[in-house]
């Protein structure tokens, strides 16, 4: 897979992917991360992105001209471009293992009062991160690259870890414990002691549904 990001402000992910599992997957050459200024794709030489809006009102706008030749630059004919933006789908699992599937991604990250209207004449999707703003589009852009790319293949060391993670079937995940077995008295349950797997998987399916039901039992309707 490749996913490049544009963004206004391209520092803002010097970190993100250089550490653990996301920078395994690019040293493998699992995936290409590249990120972009969109500034390269302006054309005065104040290298101008926004502007203010018509009509008036707060705040300055993304401008199409950019945000267009960039992405006619980066695309090709097997490309998914995605606007991050508090108007998109909300992202989910779901979502998250279809676009994992995609051989190129191009995330474009809003900013300010957001994207001129014209830009989505040129996505394919609009996605959200959730039911609350954020300074712009960077941390939305690294959170689903970060889920998408540990679902690809040969990324994490075990095939199929991610089947019963939260959300992979309308659940939160099971409780999990690790050694000591007793500390300060709090216990680990018996049934994970006994070696026993089918009694385990049963009693793990069985605290999964009672957490998802406690917690979000939106996700069982």
């Amino acid at each position: 897979m490749k996913i490049d990001i544009i963004s206004l402000f391209p520092e803002m992910f010097n970190g993100p992917f250089s550490q653990s599992i996301i920078k395994r997957a690019q040293d493998k050459k699992i995936v290409e991360i590249k990120i972009h200024d969109l500034r390269i794709w302006t054309k005065d030489k104040r290298r101008t992105a926004d502007d203010r809006p018509f009509g008036g009102g707060p705040g300055m706008i993304m401008m199409v001209e950019p945000i267009d030749k960039a992405i006619n630059s980066l695309k090709t004919k097997t490309t998914k471009t995605i606007l991050l933006s508090p108007r998109g789908k909300v992202f989910n699992q779901t979502l998250a293992k279809k676009l994992s599937k995609a051989e190129h991604l191009i995330l474009i990250c809003g900013h300010y009062e957001g994207v001129d209207e014209r830009v989505k004449k040129l996505i394919d999707e609009e996605i959200s991160i959730g039911d609350f703003i954020l300074t712009g589009g960077e941390l939305p852009a690294a959170v689903v690259t970060d889920c998408l790319v540990r679902l690809l293949p040969k990324v994490l060391k075990k095939e199929g870890v991610t089947d019963n993670e939260s959300f992979s079937q309308n659940l939160l995940e099971y409780p999990h414990y690790t050694r000591p077995a007793n500390y300060k008295n709090w216990k680990v349950p018996k049934i994970l002691l006994n070696g026993n797997h089918k009694e385990i998987n049963k009693w793990r399916e069985s605290e999964a549904l009672k957490i998802t039901k406690k917690i979000r039992p939106d996700l069982l309707k």
